[in-house]
């Protein structure tokens, strides 16, 4: 590893700013204050000096950080917290019970907790903590056998959440994070939105004004909302598809075709690539500049090494060939394919050559960003053209 990458990969340790005014830390450190005690009081209360039931359990603490400073997290939410505890509360007590070794027991009752958290939708990170204090709380906890779901765990899951939302009510924050109203109700309703894009300054500013903190890192975030921006985009496109726009007929070439036959069909047509194909025009692979400029090879040889080995060689005579030299795990195409899904195969994966086939796999044409562009431009000019 360089020291570059070293210092960059350490880098990547260093914690994001976090977009929360002093206030609303001091008011979120105020509600697990105010969270934890009633919690505890509430267990007195109900339960007086019972032996053998702790007023408070570890795992009530974590949940508080998620409830008080984390309130807009789907982690935080009523369902979570409650469904959460009980499914692993009832998980890790019965685990401690079929399995004599703790280290086993302790294992299998979080993996079953996020297994059983994640059918029933209620993701509760503290929850693992509660089906670990079930297995090594120690003889008290064991003592209570099934009781320990209901009390201390159930008990004081609902005086938490209970005071959380009185908390948020009081200080005017809003909790549960129910969907605002006027949201779509449904996949296909539309929301408005400005045609203009966004940069990272706007996003921050936003998220600032906000004023809470979110359960998502803002690199995340903003490249969530380009990728919708770029899917809202492409809908407009929806029945557009590449027998429309890919350019056809193909130039191509066979495995037999020599390296410099295909290095001048390159530079006559300026092309940057060129399929390889078989007599039945079925697509055997790619070819591109880069291969045949020196670029690694598909046997991870480069043009240079294998010139020299035939050079050197008595029979190897004959012309480097392109069969020697082409990608053979090159990505296809077929001539439904819709404009909306060509786009995240050059935005995100890279490709800048993609051959189209036809029903019976056969070379029909190709895609390139220049065809993407045109096919665009097209389009949005019909469009305006209807439109007047």
């Amino acid at each position: 590893m360089s020291r570059h990458t070293a210092i960059r990969w350490f880098s990547s340790f260093i914690p994001s700013p976090i977009a929360v005014r002093w206030p609303e830390r001091l008011r979120s450190c105020l509600g697990a204050l105010v969270g934890i005690a009633f919690t505890g009081g509430a267990m007195h209360v109900l339960l007086g000096p019972a032996l053998g039931i702790p007023l408070l359990v570890a795992p009530m603490g974590a949940s508080a950080v998620l409830l008080f400073a984390v309130p807009a997290s789907p982690l935080a939410q009523p369902w979570s917290i409650i469904g959460g505890n009980l499914v692993s509360a009832t998980v890790g007590v019965a685990c401690a019970s079929w399995i004599a070794d703790p280290v086993g027991a302790a294992a299998l009752a979080v993996a079953l907790a996020i297994c059983a958290m994640f059918a029933l939708r209620c993701v509760h990170p503290p929850s693992g903590a509660v089906a670990l204090t079930a297995v090594l709380g120690g003889p008290s906890i064991h003592a209570l056998g099934y009781r320990f779901v209901a009390e201390p765990i159930f008990v004081q899951s609902v005086a938490l959440l209970g005071a959380a939302i009185a908390y948020h009510t009081i200080t005017g924050h809003r909790y549960p994070h129910a969907a605002f109203q006027g949201a779509a109700s449904g996949p296909a309703q539309r929301i408005a939105t400005p045609q203009a894009s966004f940069t990272r300054a706007d996003l921050e500013a936003v998220v600032n004004r906000r004023g809470e903190l979110l359960d998502i890192d803002l690199d995340d975030l903003e490249s969530l909302l380009r990728d919708i921006q770029l899917q809202a985009y492409a809908r407009s496109f929806n029945q557009l598809t590449c027998a429309e726009i890919m350019s056809s007929p193909v130039v191509a070439v066979s495995v037999t075709t020599s390296v410099s036959e295909t290095c001048r069909l390159l530079k006559q047509h300026g092309f940057k690539a060129i399929p390889v194909i078989d007599a039945d025009h079925h697509v055997l692979g790619i070819v591109t500049r880069a291969d045949l400029d020196g670029e690694r090879t598909s046997s991870d040889k480069s043009i240079v090494r294998l010139s020299m080995q035939r050079w050197f060689k008595p029979k190897a005579a004959s012309p480097l060939l392109v069969g020697a030299v082409m990608n053979p795990a090159v990505r296809t195409v077929c001539l439904a394919t819709r404009f909306v899904d060509l786009l995240p195969l050059f935005a995100n994966d890279g490709h800048h050559h993609i051959p189209v086939l036809d029903s019976e796999e056969r070379l029909a044409g190709m895609i390139t960003q220049a065809d993407l562009i045109e096919g665009m431009y097209r389009h949005a000019y019909a469009e305006q053209w209807r439109a007047a």
